[in-house]
């Protein structure tokens, strides 16, 4: 089209809202533009809340809001605003709350209805264009609330009043502290125990989603009580999951989750923050269980993420991979028919990948049976034995196969690729690198994750403006804009920090995470309830409009899907008090901890990183502090990082360094006192409560103390 026929999303940052701005509805973005023009016009506001990723949303564009005949309607009856989820969570956040109280279930695309105030009196999910199974038409449902706005106006706004009260209370949590006790995280544990599914590992039934934060509080629990059922539980998960479709096979990464409950045909878009929680918790079943199968997952992610998803030039992750090249394919790139593995595979190819793969002239696909997804149906030990091989023989093969597979593959249009740099999903990631770089011994990801750490600092973080949330767009031709950052933004943001002076030992990263730390109380924090909101508020925040539904007040709880905001705050804050003994910092993370207590059981496995915050707050954190460089240096920092605990930290500083000046202030105090330290030993120094041990200098020595 020409730029004549435009609307005004031309001028926005997002790709999810520049996808749609050819469309013939006159969209306008989230401001207090569209809501001035609402109330001057006195028409409702249809609110569509997406994500550039989001299949059903691509599908209700171009049934929909592409049809001249719909947008007719709409631009005549309505005033249209379009949200892109990833970077306004905070506006997704409550309209959810919204649609679930209307319709007893959430997701994308958010269809809304709105007074000009933005309180919700109706919403849905998709609707299709055509009445379809008892569902209305898209145009139907818009005609009937329109006439329903004019003629029935007194008991719509009642309707919008009594659903703006159920999002005011869906996550306010006021009167529901309580005192911080061992059981809750019990009762959470049991909680997730019970909704394991033994045959395919996961959790509940179909649709089944990974749960990152779930499978670490259950392996922290494992690794403190030796409990032989929740290591079946997390290995049979994590063994599944790695093997079922829901994990490229070919390229690496795990896509967004999996349709059918045996992890086998997956929503085919790939998250970054998925991905960074998944890289973690391969990570920490290799150090629970030492599989090395757990390992090759973990670098086979960091693989996927190197080549797909990390701004190579600059540092940074990139926000997703979307699943389909067009609305007529359904994960069409990333499956295979028969005939297409065959026109790349020799023989002996072919018949190890058919049978290794499940690859038949039936596949899984509803939409094309004959599209296979690839997962591990036979292992290499029953392959070898059909085909009369040794297992090595049939690894060499597979192995050619693979790379030959993946090679065809890359020459397949390859689906839409969000370059959007968000500032808190990239502190996962760097988190989840530093992790990786540091267990499995992943050099290349440790100077990666620290080059997109510094880049964040030093362009999405501002002393007096705080943190951004998005740090740069996809599409180069879009305007720069600021959005503020959330609460999430700045408790990933503090954890990285951490993350990277522990793996640098470079004290500037320990000082940012203050600062960070210190910026997200006085901005976040309630000094009434506790706990902390997810929208900043304070004179010097933002332009000081609360707009629709940003007007209820939000204190995030529940994982969904990434880690939770208030719990991951309080980790921050005790990781910080650990290394300072500031009481401020404890204070506000049991403030934030006690402000759930009375309600975070209900959640169970939805409030998992509430678990882990709490199992911080009741056990003293533990610091191993290497000094010295050379071989016996590494083994007695590789002995401390063998064993699994997120509650216990690993410095390692190099001998000659000044080693007053490379630790915080709890540390700073006894460690280099100490008479092995003043006489340049290679040793290692456990401290937990605030007390330090005597230095220990075999590595047999500090495996002992650790188990004990």
């Amino acid at each position: 089209m020409s730029t004549e026929t435009l609307n005004s999303l031309a001028q926005a940052s997002s790709s999810y809202l520049r996808s749609a701005m050819h469309q013939p509805i006159h969209w306008h973005e989230w401001g207090p533009e569209a809501f001035e023009t609402a109330k001057r016009e006195n028409k409702p506001i249809l609110l569509d809340i997406g994500a550039v990723w989001c299949h059903w949303c691509h599908v209700m564009d171009r049934e929909s809001y592409e049809s001249p005949e719909i947008a007719a309607i709409i631009n005549e009856h309505f005033i249209a605003i379009k949200v892109d989820r990833d970077e306004r969570p905070d506006v997704d956040s409550r309209y959810q709350t919204a649609v679930q109280a209307i319709s007893g279930q959430g997701g994308w695309p958010l269809t809304a209805f709105l007074t000009p105030e933005g309180k919700p009196f109706y919403a849905g999910t998709y609707f299709p264009p055509q009445d379809y199974q008892g569902r209305p038409s898209f145009s139907r449902v818009l005609l009937t609330l329109a006439q329903a706005y004019r003629e029935k106006h007194s008991d719509v706004l009642e309707s919008a009043e009594s659903v703006m009260s159920a999002i005011s209370q869906a996550e306010g949590f006021a009167g529901k502290s309580g005192s911080l006790k061992p059981e809750l995280i019990d009762s959470m544990v049991e909680s997730a125990v019970k909704l394991f599914d033994p045959e395919h590992g996961g959790f509940g039934s179909s649709p089944k989603f990974p749960h990152p934060s779930g499978m670490d509080l259950l392996m922290q629990r494992c690794a403190e009580t030796g409990n032989a059922e929740l290591l079946n539980v997390v290995t049979v998960s994590l063994d599944k999951m790695a093997r079922g479709g829901v994990y490229d096979q070919l390229a690496g990464g795990f896509h967004r989750y999996s349709v059918d409950e045996h992890w086998i045909v997956p929503h085919f878009e790939k998250m970054s923050y998925d991905n960074s929680e998944l890289l973690k918790n391969y990570v920490h079943g290799y150090q629970l269980t030492g599989n090395e199968f757990f390992a090759f997952v973990a670098k086979d992610i960091v693989r996927w993420m190197d080549e797909v998803l990390s701004d190579r030039e600059h540092g940074g992750f990139y926000a997703s991979q979307d699943a389909d090249i067009s609305l007529d394919d359904d994960g069409d790139y990333f499956t295979w028919t028969l005939d297409e593995a065959e026109a790349v595979l020799s023989t002996d190819e072919l018949q190890v990948a058919m049978l290794h793969y499940d690859i038949g002239e039936v596949g899984e696909m509803h939409h094309n049976p004959a599209k296979n997804v690839l997962y591990l149906r036979a292992s290499i030990a029953e392959v070898a034995e059909r085909v009369k091989k040794t297992p090595q023989e049939v690894q060499t093969i597979l192995d050619s196969a693979k790379q030959k597979m993946y090679a065809a593959r890359l020459q397949r249009t390859t689906p839409f690729i969000d370059k959007t740099v968000y500032v808190g999903w990239n502190a996962l990631c760097i988190s989840a690198y530093l992790k990786a770089a540091r267990v499995l011994k992943l050099e290349d990801a440790r100077r990666f994750a620290l080059r997109s750490l510094d880049r964040i600092l030093s362009q999405g973080w501002d002393a007096k403006l705080g943190l951004q949330r998005v740090l740069a767009y996809s599409d180069p031709r879009a305007a720069k804009r600021r959005v503020p950052g959330v609460l999430e933004d700045y408790a990933f943001t503090a954890i990285a920090c951490l993350d990277a002076y522990e793996a640098s030992a470079d004290l500037s990263y320990f000082h940012f995470a203050a600062k960070i730390a210190a910026a997200m109380a006085a901005r976040f924090y309630d000094p009434r309830e506790g706990g902390f909101f997810d929208m900043a508020s304070g004179p010097d925040v933002g332009d000081g409009l609360v707009l629709g539904a940003l007007a209820a007040r939000r204190k995030p709880l529940q994982d969904s899907p990434t880690p939770a905001g208030n719990p991951m705050a309080a980790i921050a804050l005790l990781r910080l008090h650990a290394y300072t003994n500031d009481a401020r910092h404890r204070d506000l993370a049991e403030g934030t901890l006690k402000a759930f207590a009375g309600i975070a059981a209900h959640y169970g496995l939805f409030a998992s990183t509430y678990g882990i915050a709490l199992d911080m707050y009741l056990r003293p954190h533990t610091q191993v502090v290497v000094i010295g460089s050379g071989a016996r240096a590494e083994q007695l920092e590789a002995t401390a990082l063998k064993h699994l605990s997120l509650n216990q930290s690993v410095l390692h500083l190099q001998e000659g360094e000044a080693v007053p000046q490379m630790l915080p202030p709890a540390l700073a105090e006894t460690i280099p006192n100490l008479p092995a330290i003043k006489k340049g030993h290679t040793v290692a120094v456990i401290c937990s409560g605030f007390s330090c041990k005597p230095p220990i200098a075999e590595p047999a020595e500090l495996e002992k103390a650790l188990s004990s």
